[in-house]
């Protein structure tokens, strides 16, 4: 019996994992480069992680910082931001895999966004 009740836990807890990933739009880019390059062709990495933190380069400069997805809005908020960063920096986001291309943003905020395979 115990066997049974530890199979379908284990179970249970696989599906919901799974959904949880279906469900989470940044799932794509945990362990991967967001690439994001602005108007002026200045490009950033962003290395996004689940527990909500992310790493960021851009040239020589790095900095970290949290994110929250809240209604199709991914904000990321940076400890120190880089160069021409707004802080809060919030645009609109949806799921993306690994190889997609895409512009996001307005104004000073336009970017086109690489999703690139690996920490590049």
């Amino acid at each position: 019996m115990f066997k049974i009740l530890l199979t379908a836990f284990a179970s249970l807890a696989f599906v919901a994992s799974a959904a949880f990933a279906a469900d989470d739009v940044m799932a794509s880019r945990y362990g991967n480069t967001t690439v994001s390059t602005d108007a002026k062709g200045v490009q950033t990495k962003v290395y996004y992680k689940d527990d909500h933190t992310f790493t960021a380069k851009q040239g020589t400069q790095e900095t970290k910082g949290t994110w929250k997805v809240d209604n199709g809005t991914i904000c990321l908020t940076y400890a120190t931001p880089l160069p021409g960063m707004p802080n809060p920096l919030c645009v609109p986001v949806v799921t993306h895999k690994v190889g997609d291309t895409w512009t996001t943003g307005e104004g000073d905020t336009k970017r086109t966004v690489t999703l690139v395979k690996g920490i590049q």
